[in-house]
């Protein structure tokens, strides 16, 4: 994700807007939208609609009424209506898209009975906000410091403070139930503000510190998807995926939410297959279905004395067979329906460098090292011999050079 002045240059580097997440198209944002009505005149007596989507940190959005009738656009920093103060904040979505909005969320779209928007934040109102949000890091290490000393099993994934300083929010996660009565007075003496404590779930967790998945791309949960719907085993199973737990996790160590994407597609392609169970009676004996692919619909039958050996068949084949068999006949054999596959005598690949040698990283012994296990192996030498005697003048010559020469007196 990323706004225009953000992307790439021309040599390929990120320009970097640096404007910190406040770009005016808010495209550097977690869980942005695109207004794709900004462009477009509301019709004749039609009054604008008076809601503004303005978001916090990490993604947490919150629906306020324009009462005072404030030209906004995208990228403005707000002052909005807190339960004790006022927080600060950046507008994301202003107009009829605002209405759109609450109503997928399930929110009364009825924007007077929405909190208040005071004002556009004046530069005290921002300096007080930026020097608390640099403060979040280093409470959030002491935070956790102080939650092990008290032995309290729960992680505080994360610290947000609000716009005028006056409250702290602090975000954990536990899979047990937490009494966190006494750290609540300990975080109140030690960071002399008020505190709230919200839990959440390990995939919100994700979705507000974001990261990168496997895939390569940012994480779906902080970037585009807000509802979090169920994953089973059984959507892998459908997808004929490893039951890996390590592969089919997550960052947040439930499993995966693209598992869900295309559930559907194979629910529905599986329907036109026959169920794994289904055995095809011949006079060679019933054959088993080992192996399916659904995107090709073929399928591979092994007789039950035979395992090991597959026979590959179409799916309008294995029908047949089965319309067969349920008019309580058998048909002679699976190699009249078996599939041939030819082989083309041409050569598709060429090992030009080797690639495909099965050694090419073995490295052949050098040739010194032969030299000295033949030298070894000869056994020690006479000390009268010739070759003793070149030995000795070597050693005497290497003395000789190696020798400083002295200086005459």
């Amino acid at each position: 994700m990323g706004c225009t002045s953000c992307a790439s240059g021309a040599d390929g580097q990120p320009k970097g807007c640096k404007n910190n997440g406040t770009c005016g198209t808010d495209g550097c944002n977690k869980l942005t939208v695109f207004d794709w009505l900004s462009n477009m005149s509301l019709p004749a007596k039609m009054t604008p609609y008076t809601g503004v989507e303005v978001r916090f940190k990490n993604g947490r959005k919150h629906f306020y009424q324009n009462n005072e009738n404030l030209s906004l656009s995208i990228g403005d920093i707000v002052a909005t209506q807190a339960e004790s103060g006022h927080d600060i904040g950046i507008v994301t979505l202003t107009g009829e898209l605002v209405r759109v909005q609450m109503k997928k969320k399930k929110e009364n779209p009825d924007a007077t009975k929405l909190p208040t928007l005071y004002r556009k934040a004046t530069q005290k109102d921002i300096d007080i906000w930026q020097k608390v949000r640099d403060r979040e890091a280093d409470i959030q290490k002491r935070s956790r410091v102080i939650a092990i000393r008290l032995g309290l099993r729960m992680k505080i994934s994360d610290v947000e403070f609000q716009g005028d300083a006056s409250k702290v929010i602090f975000y954990y996660t536990a899979e047990e139930r937490v009494d966190f009565r006494e750290l609540i007075k300990e975080f109140a003496r030690t960071f002399n503000s008020r505190i709230e404590m919200k839990q959440v779930g390990f995939r919100q967790e994700a979705a507000r510190l974001g990261g990168i998945g496997s895939c390569g791309r940012e994480l779906c949960c902080s970037t585009w998807l807000t509802d979090f719907r169920s994953v089973n085993t059984s959507a892998a199973r459908y997808q004929q995926l490893s039951l890996n737990p390590q592969k089919l996790a997550g960052q947040c160590g439930k499993l995966k939410c693209c598992l869900n994407f295309e559930l559907d597609t194979y629910i529905d392609t599986l329907a036109t297959f026959p169920k794994r169970d289904v055995k095809l009676k011949t006079e060679k004996g019933n054959a088993i279905c080992q192996k399916t692919d659904i995107f090709k619909g073929l399928l591979w039958f092994a007789y039950e004395k035979e395992a090991m050996n597959w026979h590959e068949l179409t799916l309008e084949r294995v029908n047949e067979i089965i319309t067969v068999n349920k008019k309580g006949n058998t048909v002679a054999n699976l190699e009249d329906y078996k599939i041939e596959t030819k082989i083309d005598d041409t050569e598709l690949f060429s090992n030009v460098v080797g690639q495909d040698s099965l050694t090419r990283f073995d490295k052949p012994k050098s040739s010194r090292r032969r030299k000295k296990k033949k030298r070894n192996s000869r056994g020690p030498v006479a000390a009268g011999s010739t070759k003793a005697k070149q030995s000795n003048a070597r050693n005497k010559n290497r003395n000789n050079r190696n020798k400083p020469n002295n200086p005459k007196k």
